[in-house]
């Protein structure tokens, strides 16, 4: 049976050094849930901690009703999926895929049958007798995959699993890999520092920052309502703009900042906008108009980049550096002077106190 995955008031220490703290964290039953974050954010700590290779120093894990939080690794119920595929050399694939059940003592014609029916569940089935030195990298993936899987852990672990791969095998990886868990119904961890893979396959993402849970959302709410500028930025709001309010009418918030920018915010589409705010914006998300527009940032535009859906723009503003994207039925030249307006569907409104 399925079952839900609390970490409560976990912290971790390396020697002096504190990686996690005080990080609590509930995943539900048949949730997938990914820990994403740059190196040394604490994502690959955490995993550690829940597979049982280290002992946090404070707090407790617990999988359903089960005490995980000084219980051996290998009586935790956990299916492992490696960044390195830990594959067993001289054991075919069959093999591999059959050795935790052969450690849990299943008999052999019900082993037989289970890798069986997994190798057909992942396309493996005409590959069961090869070694791994004759698999490509996406194979070894799925014999990874198949191996956890087999088992039919109560929770399933994956720790950066698709980094070795090229960009289109991980792409029909992830797929692979979300439909599996789904099929399964196992609680699943999935660390990773790619914001793409993360949004992709999870029901819940968990960004993290210096041993911290900074905000777990959906991916929908991540990307379109970040709680900080650390996560607007981390999701791709690469403008941070900011503004106050000098009045409001007719459900419009008439905003200024650095000298010459005006700005009128329809509540409507970009949601309640405090008397004190940053506004955080994607390069799509400012529009290069022209220089004499009523309502705008003022701009120099220079260099610019070719990106194949737009023409991208590095420009100077009297807030300072800001980069926008443009039309490409219209490229303009480095140095024209323009107004960059916002649109609602890129930005953000953040806390003023956000700002570091």
């Amino acid at each position: 049976m399925t079952q839900s995955l609390a970490l409560d008031h976990v912290t971790a220490h390396y020697g002096t050094t504190r990686v996690l703290e005080d990080l609590s964290i509930r995943i539900a039953a048949g949730e997938l849930v990914s820990l994403l974050g740059a190196s040394g954010c604490g994502k690959t700590t955490t995993l550690r901690l829940v597979a049982g290779f280290m002992t946090p120093t404070e707090g407790t894990i617990r999988l359903g009703e089960r005490d995980l939080t000084r219980l051996p690794a290998h009586r935790r119920d956990i299916g492992l999926v490696f960044q390195n595929y830990a594959l067993f050399p001289h054991l075919s694939v069959a093999d591999n895929v059959g050795f935790g059940l052969r450690q849990r003592g299943v008999a052999p014609d019900e082993r037989g049958r289970r890798v069986a029916a997994m190798l057909e569940r992942v396309g493996l089935a005409a590959l069961a007798d090869r070694y791994p030195a004759a698999l490509s990298g996406g194979q070894k993936q799925r014999v990874a995959l198949a191996r956890a899987l087999v088992i039919e852990p109560q929770l399933l672990m994956f720790d950066e699993p698709l980094s070795n791969l090229d960009a289109k095998l991980r792409v029909d990886m992830r797929v692979e890999i979300r439909e599996l868990q789904r099929a399964n119904g196992a609680t699943a961890v999935y660390v990773t520092h790619d914001q793409e893979e993360a949004f992709s396959i999870s029901d819940r993402v968990a960004i993290m920052d210096a041993g911290r849970i900074v905000q777990l959302d959906t991916p929908e709410t991540l990307y379109q309502r970040p709680n900080s500028e650390f996560v607007a930025r981390f999701v791709g709001f690469e403008n941070m703009i900011p503004l106050a309010v000098t009045r409001r009418e007719a459900g419009v918030a008439i905003a200024e900042g650095a000298e010459g920018t005006r700005l009128a915010l329809p509540e409507a589409e970009f949601g309640r906008v405090p008397d004190r705010f940053v506004l955080g914006a994607r390069p799509a998300g400012l529009a290069v108009t022209d220089a004499d527009a009523p309502l705008g940032i003022p701009a120099t535009l220079g260099l610019r980049t070719y990106l194949g859906r737009a023409y991208q723009y590095q420009c100077r503003t009297p807030g300072g550096a800001l980069v926008a994207d443009g039309p490409l039925d219209r490229p303009l030249e480095t140095g024209q002077a323009a107004r960059l307006v916002p649109l609602a569907q890129q930005c953000c409104i953040l806390p003023d106190a956000g700002r570091r």
